[in-house]
């Protein structure tokens, strides 16, 4: 249960991010309150991750997914560029969380 709890505390920092771009370009209250509630959630599961996986794994594992969902969000949502080498960047950060996955048990 604790590696589900890590990858929804991802999905969260995600949907977080995604709403601060929104909130840069709407400024209302539901953007905010979704920001808000984006980040409250990612930090609550983090949390529960926390009490049985190492500190520095599940740090890791939840950066690498906020920060590469992130970026393929940015891609899907905003245009940002799809380049190859981009792509196997957040490739390469993904592949990193699953073998922190593989190592920890």
């Amino acid at each position: 249960m604790n590696w589900t709890f890590l990858i929804l505390a991802g999905i969260f920092e995600m949907v977080g991010v995604l709403m601060i771009n929104k909130l840069h370009q709407d400024k209302n209250i539901k953007a905010f309150m979704m920001m808000a509630g984006g980040f409250g959630l990612s930090f609550i599961f983090l949390s529960l991750a926390m009490k049985t996986l190492p500190m520095g794994t599940a740090y890791a594992v939840w950066t690498g997914i906020g920060a590469s969902g992130g970026a393929i969000l940015g891609m899907i949502f905003y245009g940002e560029s799809k380049n190859v080498m981009r792509i196997l960047c957040i490739a390469l950060v993904l592949g990193s969380a699953v073998g922190l996955k593989l190592v920890s048990g």
